[in-house]
Order: structure tokens, then C-alpha cells, then sequence
């Protein structure tokens, strides 16, 4: 969602003006890394899986009152903070109000009061369809100080949220941990609630979340939307999301049209916006740098050849600590039928050669962890390695490993150090000086898998142990 800027320090004067959002153009995509076996599209020419009220759960129901509301990064994470969320369309005029957090409830003495932009979203083919007629509302939180903790509620001045809080990052380079989960995707509510709830107990004070895509199964049916947000529940609005565009954020909306980005998607989240890149890719890729370690969001069903100099670009002029790459697509896929031959062609020698230490991704319905050694004779003998790959799965749909292709990534220096089919996870990332932790757990909240990177800081040279 395109919004204006929003300035406010503690103390100051306020002028606002409220922009409607102008990036809602559908994405159209040719793309060979595309799942063509799972051609879902909408039937009837409707993009809405029900057509009244009262066919609906109460949940998927808006109404005055704020729903779905979730947190972004858009910008500096010491200083600004994305909040987007949901209405009816009665809700014509709407604010957030925002304040250092404090023990006690005076932190409403201080409070800040932010108008929101607001656009109207029509589920539907038809706009006449009132059911089907929504209202997105989002607000950018502006001149926040670095490391503080913040309270902040939305509503229309009567109907509000509950107070909400979340913490600003340093602006200097300093521990701290995130989660990260592969695809949810099907059977949302009922099997990926428990991960990301398990998820929140284990890490309650992460920083932030990635969702490597396949956040749902249809990228445009606002049933599988509502399971995502009522999974999460207030994880969504208190832990700050990266969210990862996927192959079935993808979608057709008619038998005869091309596939088109979900129709949520720009409406629902508040995201950076590359203006140097394509429209199509606007809010699909950006960058996040938190506290000393770069974080390269990468769509990796559209546009690649473009992404490719953008990695050139971004990689190349980092000096962080840390490079740390998300993307749907397995760039070392370990399943079946899959295989993203372009990442392993164009992106891998870039990530060697500027250094990234850790690539997160989704998509092949099971768990594997490996890495690539720097090519030297004593590679086994050290624990010398240059990247870390992840991919993991958090939902209920599971595929089974090829290990005759997983052992022909040996050309390109990969090793699987782990495999493993059948099973839910969510992980785990920790930062902390010259160490970077990485713990994947079951469902049960069970540690399942370690890996430890050390790094030398002037040489770059990195060890697994």
C-alpha cells in the first residue's frame, strides 16, 4: 500500500495529509519456476469463494470495528514503523494513536493521534456487491526514537483497537533474534495455528517475522486471508512481518486471464516501494536493514532478470555485518518435481561473491538445511563455509525428498547437512556479536535442528558449527 509519509516527534505540530493508495496494479507473470500444476483460479469470474454476509464465519465478517491489523518495516526500523488494517466501508475517516509505552496507562497523556489513508477494496468482480465492499486503512509511523518501546491502537475515534506495543531497533549494531516460517498454506487455521502461537511462546521478544511465501493456497480468496490473520491473532499486529511473495500469491481470476499478484496483497500490507524498480515488483521486493545486518526480500516468480541487477546493486553496496536473503523459491530445491535452476545460474554467484551468509526459503513442502564451502582442499577439515541454505516448511502440506538431486547440487558446492519429511517447523534466527544462531523447531516446540556460523568480522571468513 502506497501511503504519505506521516512526521511526528514527541513534542511538535502536525500537518497531515491523507493520500489514497495508487500502487493496486495486478501483476501479470510468465514465469517457468510457477507450480503449473496447481492452476487454481476463481470460478464464475468472482474473486470471492462466498457472496453474502451470511454465508461467512463472524471472522471474516468487517465491521467498524479494526480487524487484521499487522505491523511492517517501511524504512528505517530505529525510526519509522508500517500499520495497516481492516473495516467495513462505513469507515470513512480513521486514525492511529501512538505513545512511548510506559508501566502504567499515563502514557495517554502523551498520546499522538495520526490520520490514516484509507482505500476501498471490492472483493468482488462487481462493485454493486456491498458484502464484498471493504475499506483498507494504514498509517507510517514517523521519527520514532531508536530502541524504545511504543503503544499504538487504531479505530475511526469509537471504535478502537486494544493498545498494542512493539519495540524500535538500535540504530547501532546489537544482538537480537527473529523467526522465520516456510509455507502455511493450506489448512490454515486448523494446523498452522498451533506453529506460529508455539512460535510466539518460544520467541515472544523477536524483532520480526519473515513469511517465505505460499502465505495461502489461493492467492485472491479472502477465506484463506482471514484463516492467516485469525491464526496469528495480535502476533500479527505486535511482531513487525516481512512477508515474501510466493508462487500461489499468484493467481488467476478468471478461466481466460493471466495470473495477477493476490488482490490482498498491496491492500493489506504497508511494504517498502523500490522506485527504481518495475511497478510489478513494487512491495514484492525491498530490503530491510535491521541493526547492522541486511535483509534482501526477493520475488522469485517474476521479473528476475531485474532482480538480478537489483542484487548487484544492494549486495554490492552493503557494508553490513550480516546478509541474509529471503525468497519463496528452494534456490538447492530437496523435492520432487522442483527445481529453481535460474537462482543456482545467476543469484548463487552472487551471494558468493558478496558474501551472504544465510538464504531462507519455502516452497518444497519439507525440511532441509546445507551449505555451500568455500572451494579450498580443506573445507572439511575447517567448517569453512560461505552460505547457509534453509528450506522449511510451517503448514500441513508435506512432500518427499529426491536425493539423487539433492546429490547432484554437488557441482555447485552445495551439501546437505540435514533432511527431513513429515513435519511442521518454525525457526528461529539469532544475532549476537561475531555468532549467528539458527534453531528449527517442531510444532511441538521441540528443538529439531542447530547450526552455528562464526564469523571473523576484517577476513569474512565464516565457520559452521
Amino acid at each position: 500500500m502506497r501511503i504519505q509519509n506521516l512526521l511526528f516527534a514527541q513534542h511538535f505540530i502536525l500537518i497531515i495529509f491523507p493520500v489514497i493508495s495508487s500502487s493496486q496494479s495486478l501483476v501479470s507473470i510468465s514465469n517457468p519456476f510457477i507450480d503449473s500444476t496447481e492452476s487454481n483460479y476463481i470460478q464464475n469470474d468472482t474473486l470471492s469463494h462466498k457472496l453474502h454476509n451470511f454465508d461467512l464465519h463472524h471472522w471474516e465478517i468487517p465491521s467498524k470495528d479494526p480487524d487484521r491489523i499487522i505491523l511492517n518495516f517501511n524504512g528505517d526500523p530505529s525510526s519509522r514503523r508500517a500499520v495497516t488494517w481492516r473495516t467495513d466501508s462505513s469507515v470513512k475517516k480513521s486514525f492511529a494513536q501512538i505513545a512511548l509505552a510506559s508501566a502504567n496507562s499515563n502514557f495517554t497523556n502523551n498520546l499522538i493521534t495520526l490520520s490514516a489513508s484509507i482505500e476501498e477494496f471490492d472483493l468482488g468482480i462487481y462493485k454493486s456487491n456491498k458484502s464484498l465492499i471493504v475499506n483498507y486503512h494504514s498509517v507510517v509511523f514517523d521519527g520514532l526514537n531508536p530502541n524504545s518501546i511504543y503503544v499504538y491502537r487504531v479505530g475511526n475515534g469509537e471504535n478502537w483497537s486494544e493498545w498494542i506495543q512493539f519495540k524500535t531497533a538500535k540504530r547501532e549494531y546489537s544482538p537480537f533474534q527473529f523467526v522465520y516460517f516456510g509455507d502455511a498454506q493450506n489448512d490454515i487455521l486448523n494446523h498452522w495455528s498451533r506453529v506460529i502461537r508455539k512460535a510466539y511462546q518460544t520467541a515472544p521478544n523477536a524483532s520480526f517475522v519473515i513469511h517465505a511465501g505460499d502465505l495461502v493456497d489461493s492467492a485472491h480468496r479472502d477465506y484463506e486471508w482471514a484463516q492467516w490473520f485469525k491464526a496469528g491473532g495480535f502476533i500479527h499486529s505486535q511482531w513487525t512481518a516481512i512477508p515474501v511473495v510466493g508462487n500461489h500469491e499468484f493467481q488467476k481470476t478468471t478461466k481466460s486471464s493471466p495470473r495477477k499478484l493476490s488482490i490482498q496483497w498491496r491492500p493489506q500490507f504497508t511494504l517498502p516501494i523500490e522506485e527504481n524498480l518495475s511497478n510489478k515488483l513494487h512491495e514484492t521486493v525491498y530490503t530491510v536493514n535491521y541493526q547492522d545486518v541486511l535483509i534482501l526480500v526477493l520475488n522469485s516468480t517474476d521479473n528476475l532478470d531485474e532482480q538480478t541487477e537489483y542484487i548487484k546493486d544492494k549486495l554490492g553496496n552493503s557494508d553490513a555485518r550480516w546478509k541474509i536473503v529471503t525468497s519463496h523459491h528452494s534456490v538447492f530445491s530437496p523435492a520432487k518435481g522442483r527445481d529453481f535452476e535460474y537462482a543456482r545460474k545467476y543469484w548463487k554467484p552472487l551471494f558468493d561473491k558478496y558474501g551472504v551468509d544465510l538464504v531462507l526459503n519455502g516452497h518444497d513442502h519439507l525440511y532441509a538445511r546445507g551449505h555451500v564451502p568455500i572451494m579450498t582442499t580443506d573445507v572439511d577439515k575447517s567448517g569453512k563455509i560461505n552460505t547457509l541454505y534453509i528450506t522449511s516448511v510451517s503448514g500441513p502440506k508435506q512432500y518427499k525428498a529426491d536425493i539423487q538431486k539433492i546429490n547432484g547440487y554437488k557441482s555447485d558446492g552445495y551439501a546437505v547437512d540435514i533432511l527431513k519429511e513429515e513435519t511442521q517447523f518454525f525457526q528461529v534466527i539469532s544475532v549476537n556479536n561475531d555468532k549467528l544462531t539458527y534453531i528449527a523447531y517442531t510444532a511441538l516446540g521441540d528443538e529439531y535442528d542447530k547450526a552455528i556460523i562464526l564469523k571473523d568480522f576484517t577476513s569474512g571468513d565464516k565457520f559452521l558449527k
